[in-house]
């Protein structure tokens, strides 16, 4: 099994426990008083307890909308990502960039959201229209 690890520091561990586990659904791993992990969609997020870097304001165009950089997040399937979608409206998240599509009618059409977690981490998901997509076709350049 390959599992992706990412760690991040965060202001204090019960907002992450209510956005991560309660708003996002996350499974709470191992804990201690300074950190704790989170099954985020299958992968490993580590947050630790400690001074929050603020994140940069840099952006990049893709499909000419700007994305946050950096930013982490996870490819969801169709119902799954509206699924969340909806959630994250109804708790009244403020997106960075609202559910857009992207790519529409090309290869790797997908929808996409961004918002930013409690300590100002900018998280994308997206979902693809052709999961066989997700990875390459036609778009590929690695």
């Amino acid at each position: 099994m390959n599992v992706f690890h990412l760690a991040y520091t965060v202001t204090d561990l019960d907002s992450a426990r209510r956005f991560y586990g309660e708003l996002l659904g996350c499974q709470e791993g191992r804990s201690t008083e300074t950190w704790i992990d989170f099954n985020f969609f299958g992968n490993q997020l580590s947050l630790h307890v400690g001074e929050v870097v603020k994140r940069s304001k840099t952006t990049s165009k893709v499909d000419d909308i700007s994305v946050p950089m950096p930013h982490f997040g996870c490819v969801l399937d169709w119902d799954s990502f509206h699924d969340l979608a909806d959630k994250l409206k109804s708790a009244e998240v403020l997106f960075i960039i609202e559910p857009t599509s992207r790519f529409k009618g090309k290869p790797g059409e997908q929808v996409t959201m961004f918002f930013e977690d409690p300590f100002q981490n900018a998280i994308e998901f997206k979902t693809y229209q052709k999961t066989s997509e997700i990875f390459g076709g036609k778009m590929a350049r690695w």
